[in-house]
């Protein structure tokens, strides 16, 4: 066993320790400080290594970020616990999120508005739609639309509120339609023919349309039979293709035509800015229910929550495609930082852990420069 006398022996235990101490901690300054700069500002090979390597540096902090985690098996399985969706249709709940995105929604609308009103986009526009509208075979969508229109449980109850309304405006406006007929009737042919012409064509009418309220009466064959023949006309005969083509091209070359249409469009564009700019106005209204009927599907229904991560997934899966170009941007981004700035930011944020280490070097070689005196010690 040593003796304590060892221990105290001319203070060579402290001495050593004090000496191991002060090796340990120089040792760690100067591999913390030759990781930032050069010491006392002197070049000294393998020295600044972090300013020196910054551009190699970048290029493997891009590489690793590329390789190891814009990759599918770690960012899509992240996707899919953090439910984007549910977080962005409760983002989008809160009552002070729909007001917002409604006024962004209004915004832009407004803003799209008032650019048709240029001259240029608008001629632009015209020029673009016009000559897809000349290559379009409309016949055959047209066809399908007046088949849809016309097949559907819906239709038969549209068609018949339609002939039921023709039917009794025609009742509630005889005498006015006899009146017209006398007003264009030969000043020769007597009045009470011309009531009696006008009475035979109006109880005629409503007799057709009568008919054709009932569902099963012949009228109503006929009609729906006319109508299948000329959807299959517009969809399958090319006579009657070449006859909607050439309406269609007569209609989109007539200036007064076109007139209208931008008559038309201004008129209602500036209907809807008034509208969108009031802030009490039913379009504004809607807009912000729309926003919460938006959210609230996200999150309740299975089905357009599922469409919209699908959405989202091919939107990521799109971004791995890019992932070698985010690696380059990252190492460009890298590159172009001031060496210096970095080295001293750095320092500056890893400085209390710096510290310890300088601090553990000093301790650690304090204890090895004590233990390799009482193993000197001991051996003596």
């Amino acid at each position: 066993m040593l003796r304590a006398s060892y221990l105290r022996q001319d203070g060579w235990f402290s001495w050593y320790g004090a000496e191991a101490g002060i090796i340990g901690g120089l040792a760690d300054w100067f591999a913390i400080t030759v990781l930032f700069r050069h010491p006392f500002g002197i070049p000294l090979p393998h020295t600044a290594i972090l300013p020196n390597n910054k551009d190699r540096i970048g290029r493997s902090l891009g590489s690793f970020v590329e390789r190891n985690f814009l990759v599918p098996e770690v960012i899509l399985p992240k996707m899919h616990q953090a439910d984007i969706t549910g977080k962005i249709a409760g983002w989008l709940a809160l009552p002070e999120t729909a007001p917002m995105v409604s006024d962004w929604i209004i915004t832009l609308l407004k803003r799209l508005l008032a650019a048709s009103h240029n001259t240029q986009i608008t001629e632009f526009i015209q020029h673009t739609v016009g000559q897809q509208l000349r290559t379009l075979d409309v016949a055959p969508p047209l066809g399908r639309v007046i088949e849809v229109l016309t097949t559907s449980p819906e239709s038969d109850i549209l068609f018949e509120k339609v002939v039921e309304t023709a039917e009794s405006w025609i009742k509630a406006n005889r005498t006015q339609i006899d009146e017209m007929v006398e007003q264009r009737s030969r000043w020769w042919i007597p009045k009470t023919i011309d009531r009696r012409i006008a009475a035979a064509i109006m109880d005629g009418t409503i007799d057709v349309l009568h008919r054709l309220r009932q569902r099963n009466s012949e009228v109503r064959v006929q009609f729906r039979t006319g109508v299948a023949s000329l959807v299959d006309n517009l969809m399958r005969s090319a006579d009657q293709r070449d006859k909607i083509q050439r309406l269609k091209n007569t209609l989109l070359d007539d200036p007064e035509v076109g007139a209208w249409i931008t008559s038309a469009w201004d008129r209602l564009s500036d209907r809807l800015t008034q509208e969108l700019s009031d802030p009490r106005s039913k379009a504004r209204a809607t807009i912000h229910s729309a926003v919460l009927a938006l959210a609230r599907s996200m999150r309740e229904d299975a089905f357009i929550h599922t469409r919209i991560e699908a959405v989202i997934e091919r939107l990521v899966t799109q971004l791995f495609q890019w992932r070698g170009e985010i690696g380059l941007l990252i190492a460009e981004v890298v590159r172009n930082w001031n060496a210096r700035t970095v080295s001293d930011r750095l320092e500056l944020v890893l400085g209390s852990d710096l510290q310890y280490i300088r601090i553990n070097g000093t301790i650690v070689g304090a204890l090895v420069g004590c233990a390799i005196y009482l193993l000197s010690i001991a051996t003596t």
